[in-house]
């Protein structure tokens, strides 16, 4: 599932095999630690711009096999083994990097365009860094990656409007919130109404659809991964599915998918069923 600080990235659990686990352990400190450079504290944002060209940097050193700085040992280090071990995409971790940097400058999106080039940095690479370390590339899987990743992100946001909107942040886009007659100014005072609620359902089916999108790609992945991978699309439905529960009031309160819930994410998941057409090819 997926964990606090870096909530788009599964944990490296006992579904994954061992072989993958330093790997994938590597990318996520890289990930959550670039994301509390931009995102904890109190720093002003030119200092965290310093401290993520800093970070650049050492990316750069560990991806030519070169030294990086000795100021964040535990991330270099390890990434520096995945990179050789695995040939990891430099480039994917780059456009991470990218959105973190984002994130310390940019509150607003005009449209959905705009997000989803967000979404493009923030969270696919995420999924394809992974389908790297299973050996899946070919173009449709990785098509469904990004919907499911996207689909997290949006997710993510749209649970934690009420946490955003009170630090300055507004990831509903502008254009969305025009349409149903919302205004910043309402989202920053968490002025709940029924048009908001309408936004966010708006915005929660847009998310939705995009999970169904990339679903099929958990009978792609093989192995125990792909079960991970069943239990990551189920608890972003899940996700999804609380926040309709409680009417899209997420301007108000954070839903969460609890210990109480694995229960329903695994039989949900033991019936994600293949598409017939998959069925047919394995059996041919």
């Amino acid at each position: 599932m997926s964990v606090e600080h870096y909530e788009n990235f599964p944990v490296a659990s006992i579904l994954c095999p061992p072989r993958l686990r330093p790997a994938v352990s590597a990318i996520y400190h890289f990930a959550r630690t670039a994301d509390d450079i931009a995102d904890e504290g109190d720093a002003p944002a030119d200092q965290r711009l310093a401290e993520l060209s800093s970070y650049r940097a050492d990316l750069a050193a560990a991806c030519r096999g070169d030294a990086p700085s000795s100021r964040w040992p535990h991330v270099f280090g390890p990434l520096r083994a995945a990179l050789v071990a695995h040939a990891l995409p430099g480039d994917l971790l780059a456009d991470l990097l990218s959105a973190f940097e984002q994130d310390v400058v940019k509150t607003r999106y005009a449209d959905r365009a705009e997000l989803l080039d967000y979404c493009r940095r923030s969270a696919n690479p995420v999924g394809r860094l992974l389908l790297h370390l299973y050996g899946v590339d070919d173009a449709q899987a990785l098509r469904q990656s990004d919907s499911i990743c996207t689909a997290l992100q949006l997710a993510n946001f749209w649970q934690d409007l009420g946490v955003d909107t009170r630090r300055g942040r507004i990831y509903p886009p502008a254009s969305d919130c025009v349409r149903h007659g919302v205004t910043a100014s309402a989202l920053l005072g968490q002025h709940d109404a029924p048009n908001v609620r309408a936004l966010v359902a708006d915005l929660v089916g847009w998310a939705r659809d995009l999970m169904h999108a990339g679903a099929p790609l958990v009978h792609a992945v093989p192995g125990r991964a792909g079960w991970e991978l069943r239990l990551v699309v189920q608890g972003g439905l899940r996700i999804l599915e609380k926040i309709e529960a409680m009417d899209f009031a997420t301007l108000n309160a954070r839903p969460t998918v609890k210990a109480l819930d694995a229960p329903v994410l695994l039989w949900r998941a033991l019936w994600m069923r293949a598409p017939r057409a998959l069925v047919a090819s394995r059996s041919a």
